[in-house]
């Protein structure tokens, strides 16, 4: 029987801005360095790898920790590897796929704001937000990163307007 390696993709709140990262994902990461896992960390989230059985051992005390560290919120997918890339990208030349509805969503919301969306003063760029997380732009997978770059600004930001209510 083949091993399954999977990947578990978690990200805690709240979010904080620039500066070091909130205990709450320095604690869940290192839950899952301990458990021997491959970790990517980053600011907004967290990716860590391994053998089906050694991820999902892994889970409660990586839960634990982000929870112990201070999170209100844990939010947890987990794929086999690989999976991710297939749903993200679909096939070559199929419409519909996660960037072309994404980029749809952008460009409506400019036509909307009279301009792209990097040229938008800090007080447009929140609206465009709004209308963006309106239409679902940030149920699609990358979206944050997508948005942030059209921008101009990083994704610390977005989910700082995202949070703003």
């Amino acid at each position: 029987m083949a091993v399954v390696e999977l990947e578990a993709e978690f990200t805690s709140e709240p979010f904080r801005g620039e500066g070091e990262p909130p205990p709450h994902a320095a604690l869940a990461k290192e839950a899952a360095r301990n458990a021997g896992l491959t970790i990517d960390f980053g600011p907004l989230g967290t990716s860590a790898r391994g053998d089906a059985d050694a991820l999902l051992a892994a889970l409660p005390s990586i839960a634990r920790a982000a929870i112990e560290g201070g999170a209100s919120r844990l939010t947890l997918r987990i794929a086999p590897v690989g999976e991710r890339e297939r749903g993200e990208q679909g096939e070559r030349g199929e419409k519909g796929t996660a960037p072309d509805v994404l980029d749809r969503i952008v460009r409506d919301v400019e036509t909307e704001l009279g301009g792209p969306l990097g040229e938008l003063d800090r007080e447009g760029k929140q609206r465009a937000v709004r209308l963006l997380e309106e239409r679902g732009a940030f149920q699609l997978r990358k979206a944050v990163a997508t948005v942030a770059e059209a921008l101009g600004v990083t994704r610390f930001t977005v989910y700082n307007y995202l949070n703003r209510e």
